[in-house]
């Protein structure tokens, strides 16, 4: 009912409309249009978008804002003039519509060659179908349309445009009738510039990779069909030009770059006339969920010699989590998520302390930092570093959903986290229960996989690249047979993750025993008392750095170790990352959730009836800690040294 009631708005309007002298109709349609652009700030903004997007290097944000406008006008204008000359005459539409090189067509079809003709939404596009029978009276012309929701104005559309002979073809029927009319030597329009959903071939479009049709090529590598385009351009008050191309495909286009070249062909149109073009469609829309494109059918296109670095870059911000170790897991999702498409750039937020462990992440394009404790400077620094196309929520905090909603950041993706979905617009789904444990990089990557990545491809363990020279550093400092290794006696999150002082002392000593090695102990400011205590049985075979190195220097001092034996700290995942082998010290939680990434580690860890209980503090007797000895950790520590003397 609510259909036919628009359908009877819709013919009172159309009849008001046909009674009007065409110049008055377009330019009350320029005024409805300026009204639109004052009262839709939604499409004004969707508009501004996307002329930046074309234009944002060539023009200011006082030009763009003006072509915005315009646009606007332009579009109320010739919308409304459609509407009105759906019940003219084609004769009479013919006086006010300048043709050019419409003999281009012609000699294709005098040639008996069927014709592909591209179409974009410039200007006054219905004029296409009013005039392109009388432009070619002998030929069947045609055009694929997509059905409009109320079947009733539908059917009038379909009849206003069919009145001069044009035959249309609903896209939902399939294309067999078009490929026979092709066949017979006709020629069908198809409006190629609109983004095409899932099943388009993404190639660049003023530079930016676009969800492009491949209908067009198809078409014609399927009937031997001349491609060509034509285009409208406002010239006045209801006055036009309609502008044919040369043919431009050839034998030997493929698929894939014959759908180029029609992005370039509608690009050189748009460029001559941009306030005419359909600026408030999503051409550059971002598909949900897979904005990584790795797998889509077609995939993605650049045309040679273009390469990945001269695309327009699709932008993504990446929220790490404020926890060392929690940000360390998540780098194999951020390393899936860079080579999710090629024109990703990857920028990372996060706090200032954690920024050198970022920058160590080759895949990282910006490493951007913010008092993550306070909202507003979060929003402050991704609107000062953006705009942004998306942006990625490592932690599950409703805080860090409302920084990236306040910045205006277009998707926001993320786990359901702490009753946050509303700030959400993309949300991955957890794991079905029951299930088994899953590692916390696991977790991350399930992101990195819903958003379209190839996960498959990533190594979980992968450390970062060390140079030589940091590697001939390392040499020097532990040269003479001399082993540097590491030790860090803390835990932040609390005391039932740390093994007991005592024991790391006696570990420290015995290992020195037997083996010629220099320890390094590592830790915060409140891990000072232990680390005495160590460094006071161990001598000038022990230097103490606890709560005496910023994050860099941390970095650069684990390069230099053989190995570090560590309990469940972000140190441990630090010195994975930089493929440092770890002896790790595992008691109130559960190292298949939060284990070191890689192979070249040994966990120790004795599993008891009431592990893991992830509590800060043990309400019992520690029996999962005391469990675990010394001469069990004395022999790994000893394995990975004597491992690394023999390689």
């Amino acid at each position: 009912m609510r259909d036919f009631a628009a359908f009877l708005l819709y013919r009172a309007s159309s009849a008001l409309i046909a009674a009007l002298p065409l110049p008055l109709v377009f330019r009350i349609g320029q005024f409805l249009g300026l009204c639109a652009w004052l009262l839709s700030p939604a499409y004004r903004r969707l508009a501004l978008r996307n002329a930046a997007v074309a234009f944002g290097g060539e023009k200011s944000d006082a030009e763009l804002r003006g072509l915005v406008r315009q646009n606007f006008a332009r579009l109320g204008a010739n919308l409304l003039s459609s509407v009105k000359i759906a019940t003219m005459a084609p004769e009479t539409i013919a006086q006010r519509v300048d043709i050019q090189n419409s003999d281009a067509m012609g000699r294709e079809f005098r040639a008996g060659v069927p014709v592909v003709l591209i179409l974009s939404h410039l200007a006054n596009w219905e004029l296409f179908s009013q005039l392109m029978p009388k432009c070619f009276p002998a030929i069947r012309s045609s055009s694929i349309y997509q059905r409009l929701g109320n079947r009733w104005i539908d059917a009038h559309v379909r009849k206003t445009r069919s009145r001069t002979g044009l035959e249309l073809f609903d896209r939902r029927e399939g294309f067999k009738p078009v490929i026979d009319l092709l066949r017979s030597g006709g020629g069908v329009g198809i409006l190629s510039d609109q983004h095409a959903g899932d099943n388009g071939l993404w190639t660049p479009f003023f530079g930016k990779l676009a969800s492009s049709s491949p209908l067009p090529a198809l078409l014609a590598k399927r009937t031997g069909a001349a491609v060509l385009a034509a285009a409208v351009y406002t010239e006045g008050v209801a006055r036009w030009r309609m502008v044919f191309t040369e043919r431009f495909d050839s034998p030997d286009s493929s698929l894939e770059s014959l759908t180029t070249e029609v992005n370039r062909t509608l690009e050189q149109q748009i460029r001559a006339a941009p306030e005419d073009w359909f600026w408030v469609h999503g051409r550059w829309k971002i598909p949900k969920p897979n904005f990584l494109l790795r797998r889509y059918k077609r995939g993605v296109y650049l045309p040679p010699p273009m390469s990945d670095d001269q695309l327009k870059p699709f932008r993504i911000l990446l929220r790490s989590s404020n926890w060392l170790g929690d940000a360390v897991m998540s780098v194999p999702a951020v390393r899936a998520i860079k080579r999710g498409r090629p024109d990703a750039r990857v920028t990372v937020l996060t706090s200032e302390n954690l920024s050198p462990m970022w920058r160590l992440i080759e895949e990282v394009d910006e490493v951007i930092t913010a008092n993550t404790s306070s909202v507003i400077s979060v929003v402050g620094a991704i609107r000062r570093a953006g705009p942004f196309d998306v942006a990625v929520l490592f932690p599950n905090s409703l805080r860090t959903a409302l920084e990236v909603w306040l910045a205006r950041v277009q998707r926001r993706v993320g786990y359901r986290g702490h009753n946050r979905s509303w700030l959400l617009n993309q949300v991955v789904k957890e794991r079905g229960k029951p299930r088994p444990p899953e590692h916390q990089s696991r977790r991350y990557l399930r992101i990195a996989h819903e958003l379209g990545a190839n996960v498959s491809e990533i190594d979980p363990g992968q450390p970062v690249r060390t140079s030589r020279k940091q590697t001939a550093d390392a040499n020097e400092i532990t040269g003479g047979g001399v082993h540097r290794v590491g030790l860090c006696p803390g835990a932040e999150y609390g005391p039932a993750k740390r093994w007991l002082p005592e024991r790391f002392a006696e570990t420290a000593l015995a290992v020195a025993g037997q083996h010629a090695v220099e320890w390094v102990l590592f830790g915060r400011e409140g891990d000072a008392a232990v680390g005495a205590q160590i460094a006071s049985g161990l001598g000038d075979r022990c230097v103490d750095r606890i709560g005496k190195t910023t994050l860099q220097e941390l970095i650069d001092e684990l390069r230099t170790c053989r190995l570090l034996l560590t309990n469940d700290t972000g140190t441990m995942h630090l010195a994975a990352l930089l493929g440092v082998p770890t002896v790790a010290v595992f008691g109130s939680t559960e190292p298949q959730l939060t284990g070191p990434l890689g192979s070249n580690h040994i966990v120790m860890r004795h599993h008891v009836e009431c592990s893991p209980c992830f509590l800060r503090k043990c309400p019992i007797d520690f029996r999962c800690m005391n469990a675990v000895t010394v001469p069990e950790v004395v022999a790994a520590v000893s394995k990975i040294l004597t491992a690394e003397r023999s390689l």
